[in-house]
Formats: structure tokens, C-alpha cells, sequence
């Protein structure tokens, strides 16, 4: 962003620290803040009535966590989870609509992350109803990797049958199948990967399509890019280390 909009935002940032499972949003109940995760990843889920829960997206250093504060809501159905622990700036909702409302950078912004979003949202309904839990658990382990500058989780095949959607013993099966192949490994609450590309091949073609539509999205601004290597407008990366 332009010094102009950086010097507007910077001093209203606060880094937070995530902790693991700990609730971001409820549903239904105000949002005070807009989350930029920097090395944690936040889940978006919607909850039934008998308790089970799915989720529909995650949120990780390529976005926020939020989009309902500037899209006309001041909350949401769905409720958000912290799925990788870590930290994220927090930007409180009266900074954000205010700089949204100039109809400028970080309008544009955010509006394409929103794009690109909603292709994530929408593509896990059709992995959901269509692919087989092997597939769906490929596709989840390279969202979530993308957003991760390491290749090992930390999480129970319990908290991932929650995210899924599904039995804890299908997923127990799917993993089990990928480290036979030396795709993965297991230790209690920690899975490591160890085949991205075998990972990538093994997985349907939904996690393609919102790669394809995330990168198409969200690096769309060379002339941009060409002025800030030249010195012309300097570039801030929000990052943890």
C-alpha cells in the first residue's frame, strides 16, 4: 500500500496472539475487528443444530478474517476457529470502514480477497457433496499448507474430522492410506508432510481452481510492483519474524 494509507492504518495495528482452538467470532454476535493472520490459520465454520460442524474456508497470511465488517454486517452465521496457532494484526472496525469508505486501496483489496473467498467457499460445498474423504483431506492439508511457511501441522485427526465434516474414522483411513505411500507422517497431534507434488496429485481438482483463482486474484498489480522495486512506492509485509 502507498506510504499515504500505511500512515492512516500502522499506528491502529495490534499484533495478537492466536492460540490453538481458541473462538475468533461467534456467530451472531458483533465483530469489533478485522484479523490479518501473519503465521496462524483461522477456520470458518457453520454450526448446525445437533452441534455438527463443517468447515467452509480458511484464512491465512494471504487474507483476513472479517469481510462482514465491510460488506454492510456487523456479524456473522458461521463462527471462527484457530486452526494453526500463531499471531495476526488486528485492526479495530471503525479503522477499517472508515479507510474502506474512501473507495481506494484497500477497497480494491479487499474486494478481490472477497472474490477469491467466495470461490473457496463455494468450491468446498461442491468437494464436499462430490469427493471422496480422501480427496477432500488432500485438498485441506494443501489449503492449509499454503498458508504456512513450514510443512507440518499441528492438530488431531479428531480436529480434522471436525473441519471436514466428517467420521473421525474416515479420516483416521485417509491419512493412514497417505502415509503408507510416504505422502505424510503421523505422530500424536502432528502431521508432517513429506510428498507436496505426489500430495497435489493425489487430490481432486477443487484445490486447483481456488489456487488458480486466489493467485489470479490476488497478484494482479505488476505496474505496481515495477514502481516499488524502482523506489516509487514502498511495500510493508506484515509478518511475524
Amino acid at each position: 500500500m502507498s506510504p499515504e494509507v500505511q500512515n492512516r492504518l500502522f499506528p491502529y495495528l495490534e499484533l495478537a496472539e492466536l492460540s490453538l482452538r481458541s473462538l475468533m467470532y461467534e456467530a451472531g454476535r458483533p465483530m469489533r475487528h478485522v484479523y490479518f493472520p501473519t503465521d496462524s490459520i483461522i477456520s470458518m465454520q457453520y454450526m448446525m443444530e445437533n452441534g455438527a460442524s463443517t468447515a467452509i474456508s480458511v484464512v491465512g497470511n494471504e487474507g483476513l478474517l472479517g469481510i462482514t465488517l465491510y460488506m454492510g454486517g456487523e456479524s456473522t452465521p458461521s463462527r471462527s476457529l484457530v486452526q494453526s496457532a500463531g499471531h495476526a494484526y488486528r485492526l479495530p472496525r471503525a479503522r477499517v470502514k472508515d479507510e474502506f469508505n474512501r473507495h481506494g486501496e484497500l477497497l480494491l483489496l479487499m474486494l478481490r480477497y472477497t472474490q477469491a473467498l467466495i470461490t473457496q467457499v463455494a468450491q468446498t460445498a461442491v468437494c464436499n457433496r462430490h469427493h471422496s474423504i480422501d480427496q477432500q483431506l488432500c485438498r485441506w492439508l494443501l489449503l492449509s499448507m499454503d498458508r504456512l511457511e513450514h510443512n507440518r501441522l499441528t492438530m488431531t485427526q479428531e480436529f480434522i474430522s471436525n473441519m471436514l465434516g466428517v467420521r473421525r474414522s474416515g479420516v483416521t483411513n485417509a491419512a493412514s492410506k497417505l502415509e503408507r505411500l510416504g505422502v505424510i507422517s503421523q505422530q500424536r497431534g502432528l502431521i508432517t508432510v513429506l510428498d507436496r507434488p505426489r500430495l497435489e496429485s493425489l487430490s481432486c481438482e477443487c484445490y486447483r481452481v481456488v489456487k488458480k483463482e486466489t493467485n489470479l486474484l490476488l497478484h494482479y498489480l505488476p505496474q505496481r510492483q515495477v514502481m516499488a522495486d524502482a523506489g516509487a512506492v514502498p511495500t510493508v509485509t506484515l509478518r511475524q519474524g
